[in-house]
């Protein structure tokens, strides 16, 4: 099959369907375009992302299945409890998106490199400017980052695109809180991408294609929330934690 290739000056919304995304490599769609915020923007609201290396052209997605956490659906485990108990992590939204974006894009060891290029670290931060990209923030006692989220929120669905940590539980810290205020602003779901061990232990869902665009469609029908992010107290949040049995 011919990897279909979208122009840079063709329509934001000229992508094929994501039915017609490949089996191997599975989930790759088309290759090509550019990430300005609207052909971004009308990926996401097709269940599309872009998800490349540096020596590649950018290559667009929609995988089978989908990694997906409904609405409320982290599990807050024991341990993780405890972490949140404790007070020593403090969290704070769209704050620092670039921090989050620099520390989801540092190489996890000295081998590693990062799927999230120069481009892309321009091409996020651009979508948070405007509104549409989003950040959760981890901070420690002496205010150093040291864990986060982002994504891109489109009508009443949120994708996830990365998370990173530098201490102990800090992104399972950051996507617990942004998953619980997601609920509690009645987004529909928090789009995971792809499973993973780590995120299957907090929750994930492994959707259809076909059941993940449906749902999908019904949330991009909602209204925005757009403009900066604020989190509710983690009380609020996290009720079971500050007010139950351990």
């Amino acid at each position: 099959m011919i990897l279909p290739w979208i122009d840079e000056g063709a329509p934001p919304e000229a992508f094929p369907p994501p039915e017609q995304a490949l089996p191997d490599p599975p989930g790759l769609l088309a290759a090509g375009g550019d990430l300005r915020p609207e052909r971004l923007l009308a990926a996401y609201r097709r269940g599309i992302f872009p998800w490349y290396g540096e020596d590649q052209p950018i290559l667009w997605w929609s995988p089978e299945p989908r990694a997906v956490f409904p609405a409320g659906g982290v599990h807050v485990s024991r341990s993780l409890r405890r972490t949140l108990r404790r007070g020593h992590l403090h969290m704070t939204a769209d704050t620092d998106f670039d921090g989050v974006v620099a520390g989801c894009a540092a190489p996890r060891a000295e081998d590693e490199g990062t799927w999230i290029t120069p481009a892309m670290a321009l091409a996020y931060p651009r979508l948070h400017e405007l509104g549409h990209a989003h950040s959760v923030e981890v901070r420690d006692d002496t205010g150093a980052l040291v864990g986060g989220i982002y994504g891109v929120a489109v009508g009443a669905a949120f994708a996830g695109e990365s998370m990173f940590s530098r201490i102990t539980d800090a992104s399972k810290v950051a996507l617990a809180t942004l998953a619980r205020q997601l609920w509690r602003w009645e987004f529909h779901f928090l789009d995971a991408q792809v499973a993973s061990p780590h995120l299957l232990r907090m929750g994930v869902e492994e959707w259809p294609r076909s059941a993940f665009l449906e749902a999908l469609q019904r949330a991009v029908a909602e209204p925005e929330r757009s403009g900066t992010w604020r989190l509710e107290p983690l009380e609020e949040l996290f009720p079971e934690v500050f007010g139950g049995p351990a």
